[in-house]
């Protein structure tokens, strides 16, 4: 088929940087959705001084598997994080001592880089589910950036550490669509 077969109605953007190494050393804020922005992972409750997730068993694997990335990726230093009813939100540091190759991002297989990072997460939530017979699914893709200066990163971790409170305006909020 010819590129005017469809006429770019369904070509969908690549969602990284061309020449970016994502690989490389460096702090990278993700955001992971389920399929359709169901609220697998639980709901938000207020808890003492703030709001929280209160997690069903599918959100109580989300938060250990995020927490166990480090176990199967040694090079990756976990910072802010949470999990809500229906995406997660985190902070991930990716610090090889010895990296010193640029290798731009590329088609192909994908290992020791944010890809298979993310790969991973989700097989483990996954297979978790399945294994329970949990109905659950996630978004094909997921959304990245790339933290640039020491100052984003602190406005990052702060809207990741407020995102609960947020939760009941929040656009994602599929449920607080209908309240």
């Amino acid at each position: 088929m010819n590129e005017t077969h469809f006429r770019g109605q369904y070509r969908i953007d690549p969602a990284r940087l061309a020449e970016y190494d994502y690989g490389s050393n460096g702090m990278y804020f993700v955001t992971i959705c389920t399929r359709d922005r169901q609220p697998y992972f639980g709901s938000i409750v207020e808890k003492g001084d703030g709001y929280a997730l209160q997690p069903t068993p599918i959100g109580q694997r989300a938060i250990d598997c995020w927490l166990a990335i480090p176990d199967h990726f040694p090079f990756v230093l976990l910072d802010e994080f949470q999990v809500m009813p229906n995406h997660v939100h985190g902070l991930l540091c990716i610090k090889k001592p010895d990296y010193d190759g640029w290798q731009p991002n590329a088609f192909g297989p994908q290992r020791q880089n944010l890809a298979s990072i993310i790969r991973g997460y989700k097989v483990g939530v996954t297979t978790f589910a399945v294994q329970q017979q949990i109905e659950f699914g996630w978004q094909t893709r997921y959304h990245d950036r790339v933290v640039r200066n020491a100052d984003e990163l602190l406005r990052i971790q702060k809207y990741i550490r407020e995102n609960p409170a947020h939760w009941a305006t929040d656009q994602d909020n599929v449920a607080g669509l209908y309240m």
